[in-house]
């Protein structure tokens, strides 16, 4: 979601080659589905050469007290972000054979994953997904994370879509995938019933998205009564006492109206950012949230503002704002600031049909020239300030 743009845009061979990492550790993936009780395959949310769940479950707290790590236990949003990155790839590059060889397989057999891990709530009709950590770590053992169900609906959305393409072009191939991963009809429709009422916790009202259930009647803190401060809110607070209050480690809901931003109107995007950007921890909480908000910035028209955010991502180790540059950079925050510059000031939009920018340039810019590929022909951008 963070590093992989910056490759997938500006060094397409060397995407490719990331991407071939999800592929030779399907094995690892499918090894955690089956050890955690699911079908198909459940990419690690930390792996090494095997793919297999490198995370520890016990690390040493600020006190020498062992602390309970729970992301490689209930951070499955992890699945859905391959296959979204598999797909940004095939979108921009257009590499069938890829996608044909190794992308749909990934695609569709994580999938599988998520047909079996969602629950059937019979009393509300709907189907949930409960019990996960969302990118906001801030919070564990939730239910109904905005961020995970939306990339799940979408995520089934693109593997039927992705069977669809296989049939068309590369029948021999869908018959392969589909008697090797067992795509029976009555999976596949179990995927569109899911699809169809998979529970999205909103107000279709106002458009505010409610970050996990019960989020909203969490006690509400003022983050600026705290200041000043040189520690993230869980330090100060506590692991459990965090847990009960409105802080967020990192932005959540707007990662999700960034990284499918096309599904969501600008009202939606001003309404969940007037609602979730005072309650970010900006400064001591994930590295990966400044660039985020400057892209959400950006896009409602706040280009200085977003500046602020962008500068927070930029110097996080050339300062070692958080204190921890000497454990190594902060590499998903270095991809951030690209996509920060790209998709935020510079307004790059990329879909099937083609690319445009729609620039938002800080006020004492001059000129944001950057290249990047494009179904393999190298383009140009180099954009100026308006003239009033």
């Amino acid at each position: 979601i963070y590093m992989l743009p910056f490759f997938t845009f500006t060094q397409p061979h060397l995407a490719r080659n990331l991407l071939m990492y999800r592929y030779w550790t399907l094995p690892g993936a499918r090894r955690k589905a089956r050890a955690n009780g699911y079908e198909g395959a459940q990419y690690a949310w930390e792996s090494a050469q095997t793919g297999d769940e490198t995370t520890p479950r016990w690390l040493p707290g600020p006190t020498g007290d062992l602390v309970r790590i729970w992301t490689g236990d209930l951070q499955h949003h992890i699945s859905a972000d391959v296959a979204y990155a598999i797909w940004r790839y095939w979108q921009l590059t257009g590499d069938d054979e890829f996608m044909r060889r190794y992308g749909a397989e990934i695609i569709l057999d994580t999938a599988v994953f998520w047909g079996s891990r969602v629950e059937y709530n019979a009393e509300r009709d709907r189907y949930e997904i409960n019990d996960v950590i969302g990118p906001d770590e801030y919070h564990i053992h939730v239910n109904n994370n905005v961020y995970t169900n939306c990339m799940v609906r979408w995520h089934l959305e693109a593997a039927l879509e992705t069977l669809a393409w296989l049939r068309r072009e590369h029948p021999d191939k869908a018959v392969e995938l589909e008697k090797r991963l067992d795509l029976s009809q009555e999976r596949l429709t179990h995927w569109a019933d899911i699809i169809g009422c998979l529970h999205i916790p909103h107000d279709p009202e106002t458009g505010l998205m409610e970050q996990f259930e019960g989020f909203f009647q969490l006690e509400d803190i003022d983050l600026q009564a705290l200041e000043p401060r040189n520690q993230s809110i869980q330090a100060l607070l506590g692991i459990e006492r965090t847990n009960e209050v409105q802080a967020l480690k990192q932005p959540d809901v707007l990662i999700l109206l960034h990284v499918l931003g096309d599904r969501y109107d600008a009202e939606t995007k001003r309404v969940n950012w007037e609602y979730y950007e005072p309650r970010t921890d900006h400064l001591y909480g994930s590295s990966l949230g400044p660039a985020i908000h400057a892209i959400i910035a950006c896009e409602l028209g706040m280009p200085d503002v977003a500046y602020e955010h962008f500068m927070r991502a930029a110097l996080v180790d050339l300062e070692d704002v958080r204190g921890n540059t000497a454990d190594g950079i902060h590499g998903g925050s270095a991809g951030g600031v690209w996509q920060a510059v790209a998709f935020g000031f510079a307004g790059l939009k990329v879909n099937d049909e083609g690319w445009h920018t729609e620039p938002r340039l800080p006020a004492h810019w001059r000129r944001l020239a950057f290249r990047f590929y494009h179904r393999g022909k190298l383009v140009e951008v180099d954009l100026t300030p308006v003239a009033e």
